[in-house]
């Protein structure tokens, strides 16, 4: 009897409780990864090394659904001007909207953008609408890299 009580309250603790919920965040960093191109850099390693945990997502929606639910600390994103975009002029690129829902959701999250040298331009218009933590121009320095993500 003694045992199975011990036992729930254990499991209340690590499962239940939003306080050890917290605490385990504190711990573990996060960072979601949109990977929409064979161009997005390969950085898993380094962010192990770092000690963050990743989560990949192939799709912008499917990032967006996830930030409804849990904020991450980093977000790793591809920039991708929309040229031709249907979007009638309303967004400059594939994050917009995602930008537009960490603003409601989750606004404490940094968002991490990778770009090709000719697009670069095109960032610095985002980048007046919402707030950018880092752009990095590909190939990815991951020295600079790594000062961003230890940066407090």
């Amino acid at each position: 009897m003694i045992k199975k009580l011990f036992n729930s309250i254990l499991i209340w603790v690590f499962t239940v409780n939003p306080v050890s919920r917290i605490i385990h965040h504190m711990q573990t960093r996060t960072l979601y990864s949109v990977i929409e191109s064979r161009t997005h850099p390969y950085l898993t390693p380094l962010y192990d090394k770092l000690g963050l945990e990743e989560t990949c997502f192939k799709s912008m929606r499917k990032l967006i659904s996830k930030i409804k639910q849990e904020k991450p600390d980093y977000i790793a994103a591809e920039f991708f001007y929309g040229y031709g975009n249907n979007y009638a002029g309303v967004n400059l690129s594939n994050l917009d909207v995602m930008l537009y829902t960490l603003q409601r959701y989750s606004p404490e999250t940094r968002v991490i953008v990778f770009v090709d040298k000719k697009e670069r331009k095109f960032v610095d218009k985002l980048a007046a609408i919402f707030p950018l933590y880092a752009i990095f121009i590909m190939p990815v320095d991951q020295a600079q890299l790594v000062k961003v993500l230890t940066e407090k």
